[in-house]
């Protein structure tokens, strides 16, 4: 069985703290590096000791006394040389001893960032999410996964606050068309006597609210797919996905009178074709649907520049403020115009999630959506994907 060793295993390697393991090697080191400098030290001292004299120094004749003091200085000698080593052993011992204690010492404060992030860690949740390390000190690699684990808050958090608005949000966007199905139903039901008209009717509205809930439903799965790294990327020509989208609105744009341009240059990127058709779907869409009559719907596409192409859908309408534009990406807002006012009456309701579709696309394609209020009126949405680079095999 496995067991005994796994048992075996964990008595052979006792599992030991980072900063008992940095401890345990600075011991060892400076152990070996001593017992190899004692040992040098008490070879090199012995040979020198114990060094032949040369032939010039050796005396010509002994005196009778001779060998008693040869023998007495070997005493001498070896009494010495083993003094020495006592010595610098017990001396090694002092110093390992001093170096532990001094490498528990060092080991901690160079590890007292890697404690901070463990407790932040641990404090975690989305309330504390705010809460941020800021380590100071030198720039080296543990100021850097202090900065790094900084830098994973504030995505958490953004995440955490952007997940509480759209489940907000969407909650209060799926009431309504749940509230327009039980008015319908009550209403009717309340009646005495309901003619057949009445029942068509009730069902009509039925057919409306539930069609308008499993629209809201599909764009909410889609916005949750697009946030995702786009993946089945295939090369193909943002010119040619945006003339496909071009002919699903030309009927309703022919219908309103716009002004059609269009300069479509060749754009090639790597892209996944199904997310990005509805991203340049849903441009196109907003653009017919908050245009106004006759205006002007002109779109581009070709490169950006820095190995980027970028499609610009351009389109006339009311005035819109600049420093609310920005907002108009956020999921269910529709700026100052609600679905049932600024939506013709040959369209289909608005989600209030197109241009929040378009930039998770963008993002899952490592690109941008950016939209810009017109001084006419109107808006220009750009949206900038990375093109195919030269070499560049899908």
């Amino acid at each position: 069985m496995n067991l005994p060793r796994r048992a075996a295993a964990r008595l052979r390697r006792p599992n030991l703290t980072l900063r008992g393991r940095l401890t345990l090697t600075y011991a060892v080191l400076f152990t070996v590096g001593g017992s190899a400098l004692v040992l040098a030290m008490t070879t090199a001292l012995y040979e020198e000791i114990f060094r032949p004299l040369p032939a010039s120094e050796v005396p010509g004749s002994l005196d009778p006394d001779h060998d008693n003091y040869i023998g007495l200085s070997d005493q001498i000698r070896d009494a010495a040389a083993s003094r020495l080593l006592v010595i610098a052993l017990l001396l090694l011992s002092v110093v390992v001893a001093l170096s532990a204690l001094v490498g528990w010492w060092v080991a901690g404060r160079l590890l007292r960032p890697i404690a901070d992030i463990t407790a932040a860690a641990r404090r975690a949740t989305d309330a504390t999410l705010h809460e941020r390390l800021r380590l100071t000190g030198p720039p080296d690699e543990l100021r850097q996964l202090g900065d790094t684990f900084d830098e994973m808050l504030e995505r958490l958090d953004r995440a955490f606050d952007a997940q509480r608005r759209f489940v907000a949000n969407a909650s209060h966007e799926l009431r309504t068309p749940l509230a327009l199905t039980r008015a319908a139903v009550e209403v009717t039901l309340a009646k005495p006597a309901v003619t057949e008209e009445q029942w068509r009717t009730m069902a009509a509205d039925v057919a409306d609210a539930t069609g308008s809930a499993q629209r809201l439903i599909s764009a909410l799965l889609l916005l949750a797919r697009s946030e995702q790294a786009a993946a089945d990327l295939v090369e193909d020509d943002l010119a040619d996905v945006a003339a496909e989208a071009l002919d699903q609105v030309a009927g309703r744009a022919r219908a309103r009178g716009l002004r059609l341009r269009t300069d479509l240059e060749p754009a090639p990127l790597p892209a996944n074709v199904a997310l990005l058709g509805i991203a340049v779907s849903n441009l196109l869409e907003n653009a017919v649907r908050y245009n106004r009559d006759g205006g002007l719907l002109h779109v581009t596409t070709g490169p950006a520049g820095d190995g980027t192409v970028r499609l610009t859908v351009v389109n006339d309408g009311p005035a819109l403020d600049p420093e609310r534009v920005e907002n108009l990406f956020e999921p269910f807002n529709r700026g100052d115009r609600t679905r049932r006012r600024s939506a013709p009456d040959d369209l289909p309701d608005g989600t209030g999630l197109g241009l929040s579709i378009v930039r998770a696309v963008a993002r899952a394609h490592t690109g941008t959506a950016t939209a810009r209020a017109r001084a006419e009126g109107g808006l220009s949405v750009a949206l900038e994907l990375p093109g195919v680079r030269p070499g560049h095999r899908t």
